[in-house]
């Protein structure tokens, strides 16, 4: 398999040649590394986010956007499909990187995971990258400096220059795309959480709607989850049975019904303290290979309307 991280960095050098038609912005850092703003300064936008998923699934997912409603609202849906799920949305996607550097604080997702290891779902998947250069995307207000690129460097193994990091917050048009593509990851992990072998799901499709945008990072937080835990739909292709299939979407946890930010709130925003089951997409449909279909849990709009505020 080519390094992730190789695959990345092409469609990185795609988003830097096309910056200006996407709105997004280019920095160059006194270390070498570069960060490109997705959406901290940068306006971005649908297209912005949908090319920053082909980097943090290093293009092993196709990413779309089409028109749905909420609660008979017209809303952009984003959709992502892969047939290396375990690859792309294990192996990179999963924002599975908590930075804490100095004042920054955010989620690092994309495949220079795989370059650091250490991750249990890594180990399930058994794939570890070796490439000289390290792509990330930081998920925060604020958009990674040297301090930050240069801790990226050590734990990866490369030199800062080698650093790419798409940053982009929670409250940006990029943030709503990003977060909504996660449908297909989060079914992926809870899968894999439960005991079944990620490596036997031959294909995965997703879709969650793009959230309505809020500066107010709160907010836009429990908007983008409750976008998935309520409204994100996901389609799997399985090699093998299980007894826990029904314990996948979130309709399954006993949160499910309560607005993502009132469960955050209750744990006092540690979400190492919310439950497992709650970070899932709200319905998956589960085609066996060979055997039966199972369709479990359900979507909820008037949750989703209330999140939104849907006038």
């Amino acid at each position: 398999m080519e390094s992730l991280n190789r695959m990345a960095t092409e469609i990185a050098d795609e988003a830097i040649d096309f910056a200006d038609e996407l709105g997004i912005e280019p920095v160059d850092l006194d270390n070498g590394a570069r960060v490109l703003d997705f959406g901290v300064d940068a306006p971005g936008g649908i297209e912005a986010g949908l090319l920053c998923v082909e980097i943090q699934t290093a293009g092993l997912a196709t990413v779309t956007t089409r028109m749905d409603e909420v609660a008979g609202a017209p809303i952009p849906h984003v959709e992502l499909t892969s047939d290396r799920p375990a690859l792309a949305l294990l192996g990179a996607q999963k924002a599975g990187w908590e930075l804490s550097v100095g004042e920054f604080e955010g989620l690092g997702s994309g495949p220079a995971r795989a370059l650091v290891g250490g991750e249990s779902v890594l180990e399930r998947i058994e794939y570890y990258d070796d490439f000289d250069f390290a792509v990330l995307a930081t998920e925060a207000d604020r958009l990674p400096d040297e301090r930050v690129t240069e801790r990226v460097a050590e734990v990866a193994g490369v030199s800062p220059e080698s650093v790419l990091v798409c940053g982009f917050a929670t409250g940006s048009l990029v943030g709503s795309v990003t977060v909504g593509s996660r449908a297909a990851e989060l079914a992926l992990f809870r899968l894999a959480e439960l005991g079944y072998d990620p490596l036997a799901v031959r294909s995965v499709s997703g879709s969650a709607p793009v959230a309505p945008i809020s500066y107010d990072e709160d907010v836009a937080i429990g908007r983008t989850n409750d976008a998935l835990v309520y409204g994100g739909r996901v389609h799997l292709v399985v090699e093998a049975e299980f007894d826990d299939f029904e314990s996948v979407p979130s309709a399954a946890a006993e949160e499910y019904g309560t607005p993502s930010r009132s469960v955050f709130e209750t744990a006092d925003w540690d979400f190492s303290d919310v439950p497992e089951g709650f970070f899932a997409p709200a319905e998956v449909t589960i085609d066996e290979i060979d055997g039966p279909t199972h369709v479990y849990g359900d979507t909820d709009e008037a949750v989703l309307a209330e999140s939104f505020e849907l006038a």
